[in-house]
């Protein structure tokens, strides 16, 4: 098979070309070859860490950096409190109206002509207190881990129980 002189041309500078891309990558280590410092300069000096790695010197030798540029960075600053709790006081609520359709179905028709009542399990639903806006018109058994008094109330009149968890 015969190659025009166009193919072979192409061919050859093709493989120039991959050639050349290898070996680019060392060209500043060639390039600088009988130059003493390699173009970092004598008196400088290209040397790894000269001031420290990190943060390090901040009240040495960079001082007057940390002292402009990061006021207040070293020392302390008032008391230190142990176990600190980002949020102490989460309680989701849920109110009264809401509470029978937390119950299963399948829970308030096998209790329906009985003396039982459904049990709801908030904390297991997500809510840790039960507040009083709403009508309760059958008895539940409700676990919490608080209640509001007058969702209390009308838990207790309409033949139901509060259970504290």
């Amino acid at each position: 098979s015969t190659q025009s002189t166009w193919e072979c041309a192409r061919d050859t500078f093709c493989r120039k070309m991959t050639y050349r891309a290898k070996s680019c990558k060392k060209s500043k280590r060639y390039k600088m070859r009988g130059y003493v410092s390699h173009g970092q300069g004598r008196i400088g000096k290209h040397r790894k860490h000269e001031s420290g790695r990190g943060n390090a010197g901040g009240q040495h030798h960079h001082r007057i950096m940390m002292d402009k540029y990061h006021p207040g960075y070293f020392g302390k600053v008032g008391m230190r409190h142990f176990h600190w709790k980002k949020n102490p006081r989460y309680q989701p609520t849920v109110q009264l109206a809401n509470l029978l359709s937390m119950v299963d179905k399948e829970d308030l028709k096998s209790t329906r002509g009985t003396e039982k009542c459904p049990v709801v399990d908030l904390v297991s639903k997500g809510y840790f207190k039960l507040l009083g806006m709403g009508k309760l018109n059958r008895g539940l058994i409700v676990k919490a881990r608080s209640f509001s008094q007058l969702a209390e109330k009308k838990i207790k009149a309409a033949g139901g129980a509060c259970v504290l968890i």
